[in-house]
């Protein structure tokens, strides 16, 4: 049976409960996922000076053919989205700045440092979107950045993040896409602190100063970020979930929501319909956490499907603005972009195949017997063949063909690094 063949018989499904599966097709073709650029070069850059990766991050695994250039990792970046169905964007660290092997200070970085990105975005189609780098750097060796007690320090990293709010600026002027500038520090203790309250009011005057300039929306998106721990920041984190809630919706400024930055049982699609109850929009950079903040490769699980549901069921696929953040050097890093990006559509499109407005109304009915039977009973319906149907008419590879295309460019390409 052929794609198309496949497709009709499911398509026939779902619409017996009112899905107008076309309608879905072409909503999706909609919906934007920025792409991590940093999964191609374990979280290198391109700094003349360039560190030794900090922040509590950790990328572990030697797999051949790992992005040393900036030409490099844009091309294993436009190989990644030759095989994903969509228009997408593309998200850079102040790290992947191009200074022509001269040694430039982060809070000295401008736009002329990032012309070649723009360049090839304009030639792609693409958004960018920006985040300053506040680790792998001397003065966050300590640990800490915008909180810190010095106040020399503190001041670069201000600087650092002002630079880089003009920068993303820039990229939605030129792109004709706002950029989403997101702020995530390493700040923290690795042992239980004596005074938890002044690092948080350091950081918040520090995030007042950075915010100072205002910047048009219709370019730049200010978001910040939040962690529940790290690498020696177990027992306390400056930048807490609630200091950055409390701190976004007192400034009118986006709640990032990393899904590997809370307790392990603690659900990030859980968050999504109070946090839009309050706020126009809302960010996220979808991982998959293991035994800690590890960012393995975004995979179909449960919590994925749950995310997208709460996106989908609620409305809010213009509200929400989804990226994604792991890095994996143990396998192949142009398929773990594509594994993870394909997964993080499939999970929206199984969403919007769901008769989400029967299943509310049945709550309110209190008829739980129901919505339980059929919650359970559209796992297992034909999404795949609309999956198929969709990604044969984005001219992308269909089912795992796309595999192929990856092993014959590691062949032609990445062995040869």
């Amino acid at each position: 049976m052929s794609v198309k063949e496949s497709y009709e018989l499911a398509k026939k499904q779902y619409e017996k409960w009112g899905i107008n599966v076309e309608d879905v097709l072409e909503k999706l073709k909609q919906v934007p996922i920025s792409i991590h650029c940093w999964q191609g070069d374990d979280v290198g850059g391109f700094e003349v000076n360039k560190g030794e990766l900090s922040g509590g991050i950790d990328v572990t695994g030697n797999y051949p053919g790992k992005a040393r250039t900036p030409e490099e990792l844009r091309s294993d970046l436009e190989k990644a989205l030759s095989l994903i169905p969509g228009k997408h964007r593309v998200n850079l660290h102040a790290i992947y700045a191009e200074t022509n092997g001269e040694v430039v200070e982060r809070d000295q970085l401008e736009p002329k440092h990032f012309e070649n990105w723009v360049n090839w975005a304009k030639e792609h189609g693409l958004g960018l979107d920006f985040n300053p780098t506040l680790f792998s750097h001397d003065k966050a060796s300590d640990g800490l950045t915008l909180s810190h007690p010095n106040p020399e320090i503190r001041e670069f990293w201000i600087n650092h993040c002002i630079a880089s709010r003009k920068i993303a600026g820039y990229f939605g002027k030129e792109l004709g896409t706002p950029t989403l500038t997101n702020i995530w520090i390493p700040d923290g203790y690795k042992d239980v602190p004596s005074d938890r309250l002044t690092p948080r009011v350091r950081l918040k005057e520090s995030l007042d100063k950075i915010f100072e300039e205002q910047i048009d929306e219709q370019f730049n998106i200010d978001a910040v970020e939040s962690k529940l721990f790290g690498i020696g920041s177990e027992s306390y984190v400056v930048g807490s979930h609630e200091f950055y809630l409390g701190y976004a919706l007192k400034n009118d400024k986006l709640c990032l929501l990393d899904t590997g930055h809370y307790h392990p049982t603690e659900m990030v699609s859980n968050k999504i319909s109070s946090m839009l109850l309050y706020s126009d929009k809302l960010a996220l950079h979808v991982s998959r956490p293991v035994r800690w903040d590890s960012d393995h490769v975004v995979t179909l699980d449960d919590e994925l499907k749950e995310i997208s549901l709460e996106i989908v069921r609620n409305d809010a696929l213009d509200k929400v603005m989804i990226g994604l953040d792991f890095f994996d050097a143990s396998i192949n890093r142009v398929a773990a972009w594509t594994i993870g990006t394909r997964n993080m559509i499939k999970s929206l499109l199984n969403a919007m195949l769901i008769p989400n407005e029967h299943l509310k109304q049945l709550q309110e009915e209190g008829n739980f017997t129901e919505r339980l039977a059929l919650i359970e009973e559209f796992k297992t319906y034909p999404f795949g063949a609309i999956w198929d149907y969709y990604c044969e008419q984005m001219g992308v590879p269909v089912k795992e063909a796309w595999l192929e295309d990856v092993k014959k460019y590691e062949k032609d390409v990445l062995s040869q690094r």
